[in-house]
């Protein structure tokens, strides 16, 4: 276990932004985590926050309290059969890293969210989701602890509620409550590619590959490819990748938009419902590469919010209150931030 007092989380969030908190606590394993919540709550600075990868969130001011980070890092086989092996797999494994690993020992699902900034445990709380796969279709449980006593309490796939960018643990009733400490995931022994969606089969044609014979490893490096042509590396540009979600209105919202915007695209949600990109409205309301004072709106990408250089959180909440509300003044919509603001 390592601890930190008044620390710089420039490191701990990918925006950039450079805030602190009063104390960091980085604990290696479940044991450590139980016994700071059971016999050590002084160290324990309110209110908690539990960060991954920092990739979600938004800082906009000093946090006066203590940050947990999980350094879990271990793999465990559950069990297997002849198509699927179930896995846990320690919270603190980046969760880019953990699909490499996964590919590596031919186990086959997660292949679509490659490059997606986050550890393990983040991805299970935010249901991150890519190209037509969303992680909580390959969680069984999620392993957790108690902030309040230490506790462990398994959250099985039904009770996590998962639908498109939330999960229970967003929700006024576990936010802040629990520390996921392992997830666990079933996954396949044969890989078969899921290309449908978003032009993929289109770009894997044109870079040539025989689609019969496609492999995993070649799938996952088209779909850094594409991210990569579309979104900022955060190690260069601060950003917490796509900030704001798609909103899903219903159906006759969406046909009487459609009678103005001929090219407004939509994606079929169930017969009532239907998605519409935020990253069109936004371009739409002309904020496409725009910025205000140190932030920006991505060149490429308009869902993505970025760190010109020196931008506050602050700053950065300034130019998403300014875009949601163009957005709702031309469209009718309210867009609803994906990032969280602590």
């Amino acid at each position: 276990m390592k601890k930190f007092q008044d620390i710089s989380l420039l490191q701990y969030n990918t925006f950039g932004i450079d805030v602190k908190s009063k104390s960091l606590i980085c604990y290696e394993n479940e044991e450590e985590l139980i016994d700071l919540i059971r016999n050590h709550k002084e160290e324990l600075r309110q209110p908690l926050l539990n960060i991954g990868e920092g990739s979600n969130l938004l800082f906009l001011e000093d946090f006066n309290g203590t940050v947990l980070k999980s350094m879990i890092r271990n793999v465990t086989v559950l069990e297997e059969d002849d198509d699927h092996i179930h896995v846990r797999v320690g919270s603190g494994w980046i969760m880019d890293e953990f699909i490499v690993y996964s590919l590596q020992q031919g186990w086959y699902g997660l292949e679509n969210l490659s490059d997606i900034p986050g550890q393990v445990g983040a991805s299970a709380v935010q249901n991150i989701g890519a190209y037509g796969v969303e992680i909580g279709g390959r969680i069984e449980a999620v392993n957790c602890i108690s902030m309040d006593d230490g506790t462990k309490r398994t959250f099985c796939q039904d009770e996590c509620c998962y639908s498109y960018r939330h999960s229970i643990f967003k929700t006024s009733e576990c936010r802040g409550r629990y520390a996921v400490v392992s997830v666990d995931y079933r996954l396949d022994k044969s890989f078969t590619p899921n290309i449908e969606y978003a032009g993929i089969r289109q770009v894997l044609l044109s870079d040539g590959f025989d689609i019969a014979g496609l492999s995993a490893m070649q799938l996952r490096n088209t779909i850094i490819n594409i991210r990569k042509n579309k979104l900022p590396d955060p190690k260069v540009q601060g950003n917490a990748g796509s900030f704001f979600m798609n909103p899903i209105v219903d159906r006759a919202t969406f046909e009487r938009l459609n009678l103005n915007y001929a090219d407004m695209p939509g994606y079929v949600v169930d017969d009532n419902h239907m998605k519409i990109p935020a990253a069109w409205l936004i371009e739409q309301c002309g904020w496409k590469g725009a910025a205000l004072g140190r932030a920006g709106v991505h060149l490429r990408q308009p869902l993505v919010l970025v760190n010109l250089g020196g931008a506050s959180g602050s700053d950065i909440k300034l130019l998403s209150d300014k875009i949601q509300q163009d957005v709702l003044d031309k469209f009718g919509i309210k867009i609803t931030p994906e990032v969280n603001f602590i």
